[in-house]
């Protein structure tokens, strides 16, 4: 099976209202179709519509900034002659000057299915300027890399706001973009006049090696599907002291810090029980980011059931051991982080401050696994559902 997604079928579906119209693209590395045509290219040959302008979100339009929080300025596209402009920088929503480029925008963005991951506040944010400036939104849909069945962790609660979480969503959302997209529309921005194009053959079973496409990193630490699998959990080592393995090969699958023994830690999150994976300890020795240069005690997550997984959890664990085995060292990041000042970077990532809290008094794994159950199954049936387009 090879699934069709958006930029597949963007010419034979393109909104009849827009024939025609200048588009601004946002677009990144993995903005591509199955045969791996970009699509910058696509759209400057297309005769359904003028292509007048470019966006690139968090990495650069070309995946240039290696690390995370690294701001880019905008430039002209040697390529193609057209302006770049960068919504990760001085400016994360578009301007009224960007806008008057365009008759319409399109989105053309592959997410990871994770709360944190930014790409889908940029598009927040585009919908809102769109709405604002009466600018159409077309966003073209591709798969969630991690299935569209399960949703994991806790919700987000408004007052922790940030660009690792614009709006209530639980962190392993089980959307797709465009899903997300029509969410944040009905929710947050009802006068977007937003336009959809749908995949074909996806449904919310298919993981990503089941799509018959390829994957290009949509970010230089997301080099895998099995990265994508981790991260929902994996990234909220972002806000302690830990690595997350960044500057090592298998990032989020690797974690560790200079104090951790890993057998130790190791025989611990055994007590956990965890399901769907097994912890190998190890060594490592970051070449960037925490602890660059300096040897790591720590783990590497093999992910042995993914039906069964919880990412969420496994990160959860991850934290209560380490917690547990050693108290004296502060695992929580101060800030600044993510354009955030003031709130923990551990807050702002899981959504709210209970679940820090919760780690450090001690509560038990299951007990904070039913609490944001609850929370999931709420904004499943309340909100979720009614914005899901496959099967």
């Amino acid at each position: 099976m090879r699934v069709k997604t958006g930029l597949d079928l963007f010419e034979s579906r393109w909104p009849r209202a827009l024939s025609g119209a200048r588009v601004g693209l946002l677009v990144h590395p993995a903005s591509v179709n199955s045969r791996l045509a970009h699509a910058v290219s696509l759209f400057m040959k297309s005769k359904k519509c003028r292509l007048s302008a470019l966006l690139g979100p968090q990495h650069g339009i070309y995946g240039q900034t290696q690390d995370n929080m690294i701001e880019w300025s905008g430039f002209k596209d040697g390529a193609t002659g057209l302006p770049v402009f960068s919504l990760y920088g001085r400016q994360r929503k578009p301007t009224s000057s960007m806008l008057r480029k365009m008759d319409a925008l399109v989105i053309d963005l592959q997410d990871v299915g994770a709360r944190y991951y930014t790409f889908i506040w940029t598009m927040d944010l585009c919908m809102e300027a769109c709405a604002e400036e009466g600018k159409p939104l077309v966003v073209l849909d591709r798969p969630n890399p991690v299935g569209g069945r399960y949703v994991e962790g806790t919700l987000l609660d408004p007052e922790f706001s940030s660009f690792v979480g614009l709006r209530p969503l639980p962190v392993r959302h089980g959307m797709t973009i465009a899903e997300v997209a029509l969410y944040l529309r009905e929710s947050f921005h009802q006068a977007a006049d937003l336009h959809v194009i749908r995949m074909e053959e996806w449904s919310r079973r298919t993981w990503f090696d089941g799509c018959g496409l390829p994957w290009v990193l949509p970010s230089p630490n997301m080099p895998t599907p099995d990265t994508a699998l981790v991260y929902p959990g994996m990234c909220l080592l972002e806000g302690t002291t830990l690595s997350e393995g960044r500057g090592t090969t298998r990032p989020f699958e690797i974690f560790g810090a200079p104090f951790i023994k890993p057998e130790r830690l190791v025989k611990k999150l055994a007590e956990f029980r965890l399901p769907g994976v097994v912890m190998r300890p190890l060594y490592f020795e970051p070449t960037f980011q925490k602890h660059a240069g300096t040897v790591c005690g720590g783990a590497q997550i093999h992910v042995t059931d993914r039906e069964r997984f919880l990412p969420f959890k496994t990160a959860a664990g991850i934290l209560k051991a380490v917690r547990e085995l050693y108290p004296k060292f502060n695992i929580w990041k101060k800030p600044p982080y993510e354009y955030e000042e003031i709130k923990l970077p551990i807050d702002i990532l899981a959504g709210t401050p209970e679940f820090r809290l919760q780690i450090d008094r001690g509560t038990a794994l299951d007990v904070m696994e039913e609490q944001w159950k609850e929370q999931c199954q709420a904004f499943n049936r309340t909100r979720r559902k009614r914005f899901l387009l496959y099967e």
